[in-house]
């Protein structure tokens, strides 16, 4: 025999008061990320959530880039997103960056790709992951560096994008090392073109100023 259909009414079911403004910053956030995989993403989004941990979250839906390959999950806004998640630690610990890249849903192949590249073991330097992450979005080493002062920056959204002249040199002697054929005399003459351009700037740089015509060649 069947059981009998339980019947509710309005006054028998409890909807938590905190659960519509829940399901529509969660909604919210699915809209600025898109997220390939959703069902890995929300899952990752309400662990994160439960553990009070920065969130994997973009801050606004991303247009692809022109100089972005057309092969890869990872974006200027996905990289902004893993800063804000793990830059309060110098040395990451690899597994736990596995883990957040996979929590946005970024083919783990590029991932491994880019720790063969910085030569990374168990932990990785975040400075040096970034600068390899911004390189492989593609384009000239000025790219990069533009990526790289697009997600370190201080400045508002749409500012001048400044970064600290120290972490600049950081970022460019990084990637020309890792390049490999850049002659020193060159790194060292636009550096000290840069150089001159951040002392009027209170020790600041930003890519206006490695962008210039008027700046030696960075590559």
């Amino acid at each position: 025999m069947p059981l009998p259909e339980t019947m509710f009414c309005a006054q028998q079911i409890n909807i938590p008061p905190e659960l519509p403004d829940l399901l529509k910053q969660f909604t919210k956030a699915a809209i600025r990320t898109q997220p390939r995989d959703v069902l890995q993403w929300s899952a990752a989004y309400f662990s994160t959530l439960s553990r009070g941990e920065t969130l994997p979250v973009k801050d606004r839906v991303e247009v692809p880039a022109a100089t972005q390959r057309t092969d890869t999950g990872l974006t200027p806004g996905l990289l902004r997103v893993l800063h804000k998640q793990l830059s309060a630690q110098v040395l990451v610990d690899a597994e736990e960056l596995g883990e957040k890249w996979s929590s946005l849903c970024i083919p783990r192949a590029q991932l491994q790709s880019i720790l063969e590249l910085g030569h990374f073991g168990r932990e990785v330097d975040w400075m040096k992951f970034l600068a390899l992450g911004c390189s492989s979005l593609g384009g000239s080493i000025s790219t990069a560096l533009k990526h790289a002062c697009d997600i370190l920056t201080q400045d508002p959204e749409g500012g001048a994008a400044r970064i600290p002249f120290q972490t600049f040199v950081f970022l460019y002697k990084y990637l020309t090392q890792v390049d490999g054929d850049i002659p020193e005399a060159q790194i060292e003459e636009a550096l000290g073109a840069l150089q001159a351009e951040a002392e009027k700037q209170a020790g600041m740089i930003q890519p206006r100023n490695f962008l210039s015509a008027l700046c030696p060649p960075l590559s």
